[in-house]
């Protein structure tokens, strides 16, 4: 494979890493200015639940879908289509005036979603692999960096008693151009990849990814659906004192993804994921026996900080274990994990209804645990750049595995 010029991947990471960062903004504000929405159409809590549901099975399954259509399309017209469409949804969420038209518009921006956020890890891997070096920890970062700034500027106009729909059509307006201008930043699919690009089942390595993508994101899921009563309800605790647990969590997992790459140059992918799946059982069983609240919230925090690392490991690994099958591959190990931000929550919640909430969130501890184990199995390292060869990681070992094995 023939590598880019140096200053048209240097274009393209700065392009994917405004990608993440864009498309963390309006999530961002989106999900900060739910109660406003609620507000506005008068939505219980069951109708914000489905709103969240209505878009994210939408997501999952425009993932799914995408190993196949990426094949024919490619990742660069499927990213440059997607991310401004993913501003245009919002769009529409903001003017959506009854609920059966919200929950329309949800699965909208799922399904622009879906393709976005499989679309910029294939486009991030691209990158990655052709510099030949980890980068993916940084883009994910972006997108962290993207949703607190997102988060913020709710915050600051719910201050200012800006209306919700003018001020999430305002941000999604603002958004939309910057988003047509990133697409010209993106590197296209060499064409020998092109060529070799198959139909037909991925290996087993690509499901197994996809499994510790899953568990990832359940956790990061659960942080985000239960710190609050677990604080608020167990450890007695004020709201004001609860939600202070997300933020932090969010500042952790931003901290985490700054050095997650270093790390893999450092220990390799799978010291670093067998690292990263104890720390965050470790994390979350601070959370379930932590005495008070500011013991919980550093659990959140140090689960945070490890988990925050898995989905950017295992989408660049699915994205070098495959040659010629790299956004197919991104694709289903995107699927499978963001279908833990649906199931996991929903799960840990039966668990607390049968028990205790402590109970439910220490079912999590397994979870991490499962990440730290499967590590064995994972791939190591990235394809040198410009180069069909093998790169080792420090451990030595080669950088791919052939298709059809499903370890290493």
């Amino acid at each position: 494979m023939q590598t880019p010029p140096a200053r048209a991947l240097r274009r393209a990471h700065r392009g994917v890493l405004g990608t993440f960062a864009l498309v963390g903004v309006v999530n961002g504000i989106l999900a900060a200015r739910l109660p406003g929405l609620a507000a506005k159409l008068g939505l219980d809590t069951g109708d914000v639940g489905l709103v969240i549901l209505s878009w994210g099975v939408a997501a999952t399954l425009t993932m799914q879908c995408m190993r196949w259509i990426v094949a024919a399309v490619g990742n660069r017209l499927l990213l440059r289509i997607g991310t401004p469409l993913v501003t245009v949804s919002v769009g529409l969420i903001a003017l959506s005036p009854s609920f059966p038209l919200l929950l329309a518009a949800a699965a909208g921006f799922g399904v622009t979603s879906g393709v976005a956020e499989a679309m910029m890890n294939a486009q991030g891997s691209l990158v990655e692999r052709r510099a030949g070096r980890p980068m993916m920890n940084g883009f994910h970062a972006g997108w962290s960096a993207g949703a607190v700034a997102g988060g913020l500027l709710a915050v600051l106009l719910a201050a200012l008693d800006v209306p919700y729909t003018a001020s999430v059509l305002g941000v999604a307006a603002v958004a939309l151009p910057p988003a047509f201008v990133l697409g010209w930043t993106y590197l296209d699919e060499p064409a020998e990849e092109e060529e070799t690009e198959q139909r037909g089942n991925l290996p087993g390595i690509i499901y197994l990814i996809g499994a510790v993508a899953f568990m990832a994101l359940l956790l990061e899921g659960l942080v985000a659906d239960w710190s609050g009563l677990l604080l608020t309800r167990e450890l007695r605790t004020t709201e004001a004192v609860a939600a202070l647990a997300y933020p932090l969590y969010e500042v952790a997992t931003f901290t985490g993804r700054l050095f997650g790459d270093r790390l893999r140059l450092r220990l390799g992918s799978r010291l670093l994921l067998a690292a990263a799946g104890t720390a965050t059982a470790l994390g979350v069983l601070l959370v379930v026996v932590a005495p008070s609240a500011a013991w919980a919230i550093a659990g959140f925090g140090l689960t945070g900080l490890a988990v925050c690392i898995v989905v950017p490991l295992c989408m660049s690994l699915a994205g070098a274990v495959v040659p010629g099958r790299s956004d197919a591959a991104i694709a289903q190990v995107s699927a499978i994990g963001y279908a833990g931000l649906l199931v996991g929550p929903v799960l840990i919640g039966f668990v607390a209804e049968a028990s205790s909430l402590r109970t439910g969130i220490a079912t999590a501890i397994g979870v991490a645990l499962f990440i730290a184990v499967a590590a064995s199995r994972m791939p190591r390292g990235l394809p040198a750049a410009g180069c069909g060869a093998e790169q080792p990681d420090p451990a030595g070992a080669p950088a791919t595995v052939p298709v059809g094995r499903s370890d290493s």
